[in-house]
């Protein structure tokens, strides 16, 4: 199948306050309350999300599948913190986005991520074979 809607430069952002709930001492990760590393690669993949959004024919979504990322600096809690995602390639069903996060003060983290296109139906079906 072709993704003719998909093509490099397809970008977007999600913005959050670091709250107590997503700190690495809430999220056992670590033991300061700053922004966890596994919240930072949660924001980028929604950004990575958004970045499809409405580009995509309604039976398909796609995946995560792999994440390269470097978590620079800490954001304690009271900052916002910004990830964005921006489509790098297309490899067939294969999306490689490059991330990128900034506090209101600084770049805390990035690097990429990779996304595959499924058909929503089948994806379901193959992970509920599992349950048998």
């Amino acid at each position: 199948m072709e993704w003719p809607h998909l093509t490099p430069g397809l970008s977007a952002a999600i913005r959050r306050r670091v709250d107590s709930a997503s700190t690495a001492r809430q999220l056992g990760s670590g033991a300061v309350d700053v922004l966890a590393t596994p919240e930072l690669i949660r924001l980028m993949e929604m950004a990575a999300v958004a970045a499809l959004a409405g580009h995509l024919p309604p039976e398909f979504t796609s995946v995560g599948v792999a994440v390269d990322i470097q978590h620079l600096a800490p954001s304690p809690v009271g900052l916002s913190v910004e990830a964005r995602a921006t489509l790098t390639e297309v490899q067939g069903r294969r999306l490689t986005f490059q991330v990128v996060a900034h506090d209101d003060v600084e770049e805390v983290g990035q690097g990429t991520h990779e996304r595959v296109l499924v058909e929503i139906e089948g994806f379901k079906a193959r992970a509920n074979r599992k349950l048998r």
